[in-house]
């Protein structure tokens, strides 16, 4: 997987051949072969997967490790930012084959993701909020990051945690307290910080209505 995802970032998608993943691998066409029957498209599902199982693991060690609702929100809001956009091959995809992922993050897809998202942070952020506004929340957080990461604004960076704490103090937290005002600061220490997963994406609200 490593291996591809060094030839996607220097040839691209489109031009990555497996001659060019078994170099990078340092292994032979055909092993790459023996492990993936299916070719090219084989390896390219499995790099998808493993990144997004690499993405869930890195944000859930930071919010899993957070003290307080901020913290929880700053921690999944500067690691999900400086995880993607800090991703080589994804920023040389963007950059050269937009057409290879901008059609998965629009429209139809873009629900899909957001629900996937808020799926995975709702239990980390539900040891201090009620399940619904857990969700709610978190879907609110990862609408932010994909739009910074969209559209970058001049002084705001969610890759670090001051500028992501800044954007969750002046933005999120007031939210939060407004509509959930009996939302815990406390940890529940009962708990259990070992069950989360990546959870498989679902309607989350209806495309129309608004976060």
């Amino acid at each position: 997987m490593d291996g591809a995802l060094r030839a996607i970032f220097c040839h691209g998608v489109a031009k990555t051949t497996l001659d060019d993943v078994a170099r990078a691998a340092g292994c032979s066409r055909a092993t790459v072969y023996r492990a993936f029957p299916g070719g090219k498209d084989a390896v390219m599902t499995a790099v998808v997967d493993t990144e997004l199982a690499r993405f869930f693991s890195e944000v859930a060690v930071s919010m899993g490790a957070a003290a307080d609702l901020e913290d929880a929100l700053v921690a999944g809001m500067s690691t999900a930012t400086m995880r993607l956009a800090g991703h080589e091959a994804l920023r040389f995809l963007l950059d050269h084959e937009p057409e290879m992922v901008v059609p998965h993050l629009a429209f139809e897809h873009h629900g899909e993701i957001l629900a996937t998202a808020a799926r995975f942070a709702a239990p980390f952020l539900g040891r201090w909020l009620p399940q619904d506004e857990a969700l709610r929340v978190a879907e609110w957080a990862s609408r932010i990051v994909l739009s910074y990461l969209a559209s970058p604004a001049d002084g705001v960076d969610l890759g670090t945690d001051q500028g992501a704490r800044h954007v969750v103090r002046t933005f999120v937290l007031p939210g939060v307290g407004v509509s959930a005002p009996e939302a815990s600061v406390e940890a529940d220490p009962e708990v259990s910080r070992s069950n989360h997963h990546v959870p498989a994406a679902g309607p989350l609200v209806n495309k129309g209505e608004a976060s």
